[in-house]
């Protein structure tokens, strides 16, 4: 029930550019034949540009030709497709040592990567979130200088500390080299935790063991392949979980047929019981990308199950008594259905609170007898306004509501018994998560934070109003906040609409059109870009850079419409948004092309793609963080049927025909000036696999005649995001330095020795 998702949190909400992982490459840098000389000289003759030719890795040109409703689409680079074949590998290799033999010659990537090591002494730890079961409080707690955190608890907020969970010892225990990364999932009497372990980035195939909370020991029950433990039954005794039906990270049936599951402690996974699959329950027409999730009511009266499988508004829900997991045939109850348009759904003390779009774009809050469903006729709590309702939360007494007004959060409250409505006052503004922990009590933590404002988090009485910083979370500070300057302003885009634009800089920046400017932007699945503080942007912005965060139509930041402007047949949208974004810096003296950064990670690659191919002249350098790239291939990846409902299917004529132009690797031409790309890659992403950046710089550094370097990054310890902090340090620094050099930051520019 807890409305702060702490998954989100770690790889999502919380700027999903930071979370893919910086690799430590293997083996020695193999043949590259080009001379370092000539790559000096070529700087000294342009201060952002690269030498005017490149010796990258031979790539065979094999050309396969699709005819997609009478369009024929040409694809030159498919066999790098097989990530498995080892003509593959080895091109793959050349390209990383390729990549890594530039980036150890760029001035000031070292010290980059010293400084975000410095950053990470500044607070002695950081908790990054809390579960609360029985009175017991389970946290994830990295201390300054460690790569990856550890699990503790403790009985009640202030209780002592204890160390439950090490994952380095742990590594070594099981003779690993490899570092483990977790998450974990507290029981309801707070005397057992599963844990789901997993190395390399590999964070969707998952193992889980089982703690012991007061011996701290292991139980023997192991589970594998798992993709996520989701909720323990009420008495503790079982874990419910989703089976995945392969252990092949690249197949595209990876994520299809996922089967909802029981497993009882003290028995053998074999035997788990299947509480819902599209194969035991055909009646409810389970598709075989529909992914299960299951969660209890806050008063764990009921189990429900969400079936993702694209927006959330057409998810669909169903509901059984928690009792009823015990029955041979449990017979599922429809609690939403696509046609709802609900995104969130909460069951508790006989009620059903739903969020809707349904006949209202900016959502509204209803709610309904359980007994007596009838969403078309329920009754509106919170009706409709021209803020935005991205999501809310319950406990004993109150519903906690967020609204944003496109940037900044609203969290009002509402009284269960009496209908009062007031405002949320808290010590800060900015971005605000409320958390609740279960039906009986009224504690609630608000998650505060901005642009310039690191993360705080209050404990918040909703009797009172009053809010204390909680005992639980270390106030986090860093040195030069009080130097920025945050600004908000909305940018007409080609057909007139207001997209808004956040800057942040040092408030002494001159607007003579000589700053680096760092442009990132996401706009897809109707995800807002809330304000974030984060310090992995303090070097960048102490050294003048100007960061600016576009929020591109695609995304949730304007409402319902806001998503659907940039979705689908509508995407072009979200990158002729983050162009226009980039027209308003340099007009207005913030930037020039010349110092223009512009970057996109994830679907956001589609963004960064085709805003550099189709406006290549206004970038400096563009950084394709695990990007989509070929999203006209999209659907041979192993999420890719999930994807379709998002930006569209070659089996439809006018979303094929959608895929062809949001497609960058369709859209690069010969003999164009394109900027400088650095292009990353998880060896072991599955949602991104490789071969999606592989193909896009295969293109461009055949294409490419601005002389400008185009490199593959590849991590070969990570996937589409890692949890270590070493990693990401590493992949910042390398991605960071590649585009300032070539925006022409004169602390990362090669100087030419005398010698060469």
């Amino acid at each position: 029930m807890e409305f702060y998702n702490s998954q989100q949190h770690k790889c999502g909400a919380v700027s999903c550019y930071l979370t893919t992982n910086a690799s430590v490459m293997e083996n020695k840098l193999r043949t590259t034949c080009f001379a370092f000389a000539l790559f000096m000289d070529a700087l000294s003759c342009f201060h952002s540009a690269a030498q005017t030719s490149f010796n990258y890795p031979v790539t065979a040109i094999r050309p396969v030709s699709d005819t997609i409703f009478g369009k024929i689409v040409t694809d030159n680079f498919r066999w790098l497709e097989n990530a498995n074949d080892s003509e593959v590998q080895a091109w793959l290799k050349e390209q990383a040592e390729l990549t890594n033999q530039y980036l150890d010659k760029i001035p000031g990537r070292n010290i980059l990567l010293g400084e975000y090591k410095k950053l990470d002494q500044v607070n002695a730890v950081d908790i990054s979130y809390a579960s609360r079961q029985a009175g017991r409080y389970f946290y994830i707690k990295t201390l300054r200088g460690e790569n990856v955190g550890k699990l503790y608890y403790r009985q009640g907020e202030t209780g002592k500390e204890i160390l439950l969970f090490d994952p380095h010892a742990y590594s070594k225990k099981q003779s690993q080299s490899k570092e483990i990364t977790f998450w974990f999932v507290p029981s309801n009497d707070g005397k057992k935790v599963a844990l789901s372990l997993t190395d390399n980035g590999k964070g969707d195939i998952r193992t889980v063991k089982f703690l012991n909370v007061d011996t701290k020991t292991f139980y023997p029950d192991s589970l594998y392949p798992v993709s996520s433990p989701q909720a323990w039954t009420p008495d503790g005794n079982s874990l419910i979980y989703g089976e995945l039906q392969t252990t092949d990270q690249l197949s595209p049936k990876l994520f299809l047929d996922i089967a909802l599951k029981l497993h009882r402690m003290g028995t053998p996974m074999t035997d788990d019981k299947i509480l819902l699959s599209r194969t035991t329950h055909p009646d409810l027409n389970i598709n075989s990308f529909n992914v299960p999730f299951a969660y209890y009511s806050p008063d764990n009266k009921y189990l429900s199950v969400d079936l993702w499988g694209g927006p959330p508004e057409q998810t669909r829900r169903f509901f059984v008594a928690a009792s009823d997991i015990e029955r041979a045939q449990i017979k599922w109850k429809l609690l939403t259905g696509s046609d709802d348009e609900v995104s969130n759904a909460i069951i508790c003390k006989g009620n059903v609170y739903l969020l809707t779009k349904k006949d209202a774009p900016n959502r509204k809050l209803i709610v309904s007898p359980l007994d007596k469903l009838d969403i078309a006729h329920s009754k509106a709590l919170i009706a409709e306004s021209n803020q935005p309702i991205e999501g809310f939360t319950i406990s004993k007494d109150f519903l906690f509501v967020q609204k944003t007004n496109g940037i900044n959060s609203v969290i009002e409250q509402y009284n269960l018994s009496t209908g009062a409505m007031k405002i949320v006052k808290l010590p800060q503004s900015g971005s605000i998560w409320p958390q609740t922990f279960d039906a009986f009590t009224n504690d609630c933590i608000m998650w505060v934070t901005s642009w310039k404002q690191p993360l705080s988090r209050y404990r918040y009485n909703p009797i009172t109003g009053q809010s204390t910083v909680s005992p639980l979370y270390p106030k986090i500070s860093y040195p030069g906040t009080g130097e920025l300057v945050v600004e908000e302003i909305e940018v007409k885009s080609h057909d007139g609409v207001m997209v808004p634009l956040s800057l942040v800089y040092l408030k002494n920046i001159k607007k003579n059109g000589k700053n680096v400017v760092y442009l990132t932007g996401y706009g897809s699945y109707g995800s807002s870009s809330l304000p974030w503080f984060e310090p992995m942007f303090l070097p960048l912005l102490k050294r003048g850079v100007i960061i600016a965060f576009s929020h591109p139509r695609g995304g949730g930041e304007k409402g319902f419409a806001w998503h659907m402007g940039g979705f689908k047949a509508t995407k072009p949208n979200t990158w002729k948004d983050f162009i226009a974004c980039a027209e308003y810096m340099i007009a207005n003296g913030y930037t020039s092309a010349g110092h223009l950064i512009g970057e996109g990670t994830s679907a956001g690659g589609i963004l960064i793609g085709r805003a550099m191919t189709e406006r290549p002249e206004l970038f400096a350098a563009a950084i394709n963080n695990v990007p989509v790239s070929n999203p006209f291939r999209g659907e041979n990846r192993p999420n890719g049927e999930l994807d379709a409902k998002e930006f569209g299917t070659v089996k439809d004529s006018a979303e094929a025909m959608g895929l062809i132009e949001m497609d960058a690797y369709l859209h690069v031409k010969p003999g164009i000036n394109y900027p400088a790309v650095i292009a990353v890659s998880g060896i072991n992403d599955t949602r991104v696999p490789i071969w999606q950046p592989a193909k896009f710089v295969a293109a461009l550094q055949q294409a490419n005649a601005s002389g400008r370097p185009v490199l593959l990054m590849i991590n070969y310890d990570s996937g589409h995001w890692s949890d270590e902090k070493f990693v990401t340090f590493r992949n910042l620094a390398n991605m960071y330095s590649l585009a300032l050099w070539q925006a022409g930051h004169k602390d990362f520019q090669p100087v030419k020795n005398s010698s060469d």
